[in-house]
């Protein structure tokens, strides 16, 4: 057999091997046996909508942690000094519950669309949630 078909039938095989190991539910991830945490957000992005100026710019993210270790959220920081995110617990169990409070300077007018980035010790280390919106001028009441 000359090289060139030895290589193919190698590919072959290992294409082969990896494709039935995906299909059972073999995953590099599923063949270690680290426990880690999960994030399970109610939601990724948060839309503001159209919002009036200097409104209440908070928003939150509500998460559950449903994996078999607990998280430790190490750092949260917004795409820009606009957007200030809060942890609300920097380590959460299994099964607990936590939040994300997320301000955004709704001096600024016009859309807006931000990023946080979580890091954390999770399944996920590197998670990105979404805020977006449109701050318009608000009515002058004085008149």
């Amino acid at each position: 057999m000359n090289y060139s078909f030895k290589k193919t039938i190698s590919l072959t095989f290992l294409f082969a091997l990896s494709l039935v190991m995906t299909t059972l539910g073999f995953s590099q991830e599923g063949l270690s046996t680290q426990k880690a945490g999960t994030f399970s957000f109610d939601t990724e992005e948060i839309d503001y909508g159209t919002i009036q100026q200097n409104a209440d710019g908070v928003r939150t993210f509500s998460f559950t942690n449903t994996g078999n270790a607990p998280i430790v959220i190490s750092n949260a920081k917004g795409s820009c000094g606009c957007t200030v995110p809060t942890i609300t617990k920097k380590v959460v169990e299994p099964g607990e519950t936590s939040e994300i409070k997320v301000k955004y300077d709704t001096k600024r007018l016009g859309r807006f669309s931000k990023t946080v980035t979580l890091t954390s010790n999770a399944s996920e280390p590197k998670k990105l949630l979404r805020i977006k919106g449109n701050v318009v001028q608000g009515k002058d009441d004085s008149k």
